[in-house]
Order: structure tokens, then sequence, then C-alpha cells
């Protein structure tokens, strides 16, 4: 029987390079049992995280050319010279900001006459994500994190997440190190990166406490906060907080930060951001005496954004840098004492790329793969759609300007 339906599973063509697959072998296999008219290919690549040889061993088709592929699935952006005209394609395409850096890159996926599909934008009815990386983001940053502090104390040392097999070679490794009494951690955010981060601290011998005790009390053993707009923000005529009206009226708002740089030891910046939205602190602030943090482990990683020592993003092999805050200028990390030591690597999900894809295609299978292969209609999809047949679907129509630059 002629399969009606192939998917296309990409190579990774982003430079630097990225190990993670939208879809792990066996979880393949278990889509082609339940939909046996659909057919699955694996373009060969030497980076990915499972290897060819794992995809031909469950009886994968591994070839080069994808185009009699319907569905093509990656996981960052594609090269623009590698599109196949008028496929449907489902990767994080940052374009929908109107990022400058992928203009090009989706000026040709119009002109292919692409229909394209990006992750980031599928969702709920109530505008819930259903499918991120966010989580494994702030496992792998609040990790750094302390993997940071450790090396700028000389008190212990974590080895690179990407040198761990698995999580739990990074739970088991956490567990071995001793946080020193009256230290504290610091967690911007509320959402599924601030979960992660949170998930990592937990796996040390750091207590949660809350704001109005993190603030005022000292402890005999290390401790960590969680805090959400609502305590780093305040409006600016003194009216009561309300998420919803942060989310409508940003400008309305002022940041109330500033107690915490005096008491945090580590800051592990994992909320969202929006530029209209109020800056943490100002390059002055580190100046002043009793600023305290030394380590920001920046998740979030707005470049010249919130936070004024994010000048640029990392990367996986070197993921820190000292910030000097009399010159305001990066040096060379864990070499003067009187920087602050910042991670600012921008796709941390990278670092553990088995156990972050394994999570990503569980998301796809519980939330769209059946309207994706089953080719229903879906509301779902249709929220994600950016472009078909040369056009910009009615949602995203505002970036018709961006095309046109």
């Amino acid at each position: 029987m002629e399969k009606r339906i192939k998917v296309g599973i990409l190579k990774e063509t982003k430079t630097p390079p990225d190990r993670r697959v939208p879809l792990t072998p066996s979880q393949i296999v278990d889509l082609q049992i339940k939909y046996p008219d659909v057919e699955f290919f694996v373009q060969p690549s030497n980076i990915r995280c499972y290897s060819d040889d794992e995809y031909k061993y469950l009886k994968i088709p591994v070839k080069e050319d994808l185009g009699d592929c319907d569905i093509l699935l990656g996981v960052k952006e594609v090269d623009k010279s590698t599109f196949i005209p008028g496929k449907t394609y489902l990767f994080f395409a940052h374009v929908a900001k109107e990022q400058p850096y992928n203009r090009e890159m989706f000026k040709m996926i119009v002109e292919d006459k692409i229909k394209l599909i990006d992750y980031e934008y599928l969702t709920r009815d109530n505008g819930a994500r259903v499918v991120a990386f966010g989580r494994w983001a702030g496992i792998v940053g609040a990790y750094n994190g302390l993997r940071a502090r450790g090396i700028r104390t000389d008190r212990f040392n974590l080895k690179p997440c990407h040198e761990c097999k698995d999580l739990d070679e990074v739970w088991a490794g956490l567990k071995m190190i001793d946080l020193i009494p009256g230290l504290k951690i610091l967690v911007t955010g509320e959402g599924r990166v601030a979960g992660g981060a949170m998930e990592t601290i937990s796996n040390t011998n750091a207590v949660r406490v809350s704001p109005g005790d993190f603030l005022s009390k000292q402890f005999d053993t290390p401790v960590v906060c969680q805090i959400g707009p609502q305590d780093y923000t305040r409006r600016k005529d003194g009216k009561l907080f309300s998420f919803d009206d942060f989310v409508k009226n940003p400008t309305e708002y002022v940041s109330s930060f500033e107690p915490y740089t005096r008491v945090t030891d580590i800051f592990v910046a994992a909320h969202f951001w929006d530029p209209e939205s109020p800056r943490f602190f100002a390059p002055e602030d580190m100046l002043y005496e009793d600023w305290k943090i030394s380590v920001i482990a920046d998740v979030s990683c707005d470049i010249n954004g919130p936070i004024p020592s994010t000048i640029r993003a990392t990367t996986i092999d070197k993921p820190f840098y000292g910030y000097n805050p009399y010159t305001r200028l990066e040096e060379k990390p864990f070499v003067n004492p009187e920087n602050i030591t910042v991670m600012s690597v921008d796709n941390l999900p990278g670092e553990l790329p088995r156990d972050a894809s394994a999570d990503f295609g569980n998301q796809m299978i519980g939330h769209i793969m059946d309207d994706l292969l089953t080719g229903g209609p879906s509301d779902m999809l249709d929220r994600a759609t950016i472009c078909e047949e040369g056009r910009l679907t009615e949602r995203y129509g505002y970036l018709e300007g961006y095309l046109e630059l």
C-alpha cells in the first residue's frame, strides 16, 4: 500500500551546531505503529545526539534527499540554501518578532511558497504554549550558575553539563556539592524556564524561602528564592500589582529589584522580558558598595536588555565571561575578583540534547502530531502558521514591512 504522507527529519544546519532532534528514533517507531499510512525519513548527520545508526537500527530510512517528503521537521533555523519549495516546515523560526538576522531566511521561505509552522506559536486557546524547551534551558542555566560559583570560589568543581551522560548524572553531581551556609540564590520568573531552574537547585542543599525572608533574614543554610514580576516591579502610581495590567501596560511599571542586589550571591534570570517593561537595574547600580551579586546566570539572555551585564551570548564550550562594572566591558572569567561572572548561553537545552529531545518529542506527540499527520482542521496549527503559498497568514500580516526591508 502506497504511503500517503512522508515526513522528513532535517539535519540541523545552524551555526553553532545544535545536536537536538524533534523526534527520537523510538518515538518515530511508535508513530509509525499508530499511523501506518505515514512514512518517516531522516537526513544523515554527524552531529545529531541520536546517531544515524540508531535510526537505521529501528529500520527508519536515512537519506540525504528529502524532496519527496510532505512535512519537514527541524529544531533551529534552517539554512536558506536548503529549502525545498512548496513543502511544510516546522522549526523555531525566530521571525515573528521581526528578528533582523533571520529576515533573508524568511524572505526565501515566502518566495519558495513554503508553509511555515513555528513551534513557538503552537498554543492552546488561552495562549499557553504546548511544545517548548524552556524547562531544559532553566535546568542547564541554573546548573551553569552553580558551576560558575564553584569555579569562582574554588570550593567545588562541577563538570560541564554537556559532558554528563544524561540528567541523572547532572542531579547526582549536584548532590555531591555542599553550598556554604548563608549563600543566597535568586531565581526570577514563574514559567517553564524558572521551574527548570528550581528543579536544579532542589537537588542541592539549598532551602527554599519566601521573598520577605530572603530580603530580611540571615540563614545557617544556603537558601533559594523564586520571585515574579509582582516582586521585582511596582506601578508608578502606587496601585496594587495586577499581572494582566503588567502585561498590557508595562510602561506603567518601574523596577523594585534593587533590594535583592544587596543580599543575593547567585542570580538566575529565568523570566520573560518585554522590551517595554522596566529594566532590572542600571549599569551604575553595579558600582554601589552594597552590591553583592557575584554570579549572573542569564538564562533569558536578552542582549542589552534588562540586565546590563549581558552584553553578548556565550557558547556551550565557553559559557562564562567576566563583566567589569567599572569599564562595562567583558574580560576573561575568573581572573578579577571584582568582576561579575556572567553566563549567557543562548542554546542551553543543547547541553542535554538527548533528554531535551525526548521530552520535546513527547510534547509533539501529545499535542500536535495527530493534527499534523491526519490533516484535519486544527486551530492550534493555524495559530502557528506564519505563511503559506507565498503569502503571510492573517495573524502575521504585520510582518509585511519586515519582508520588504
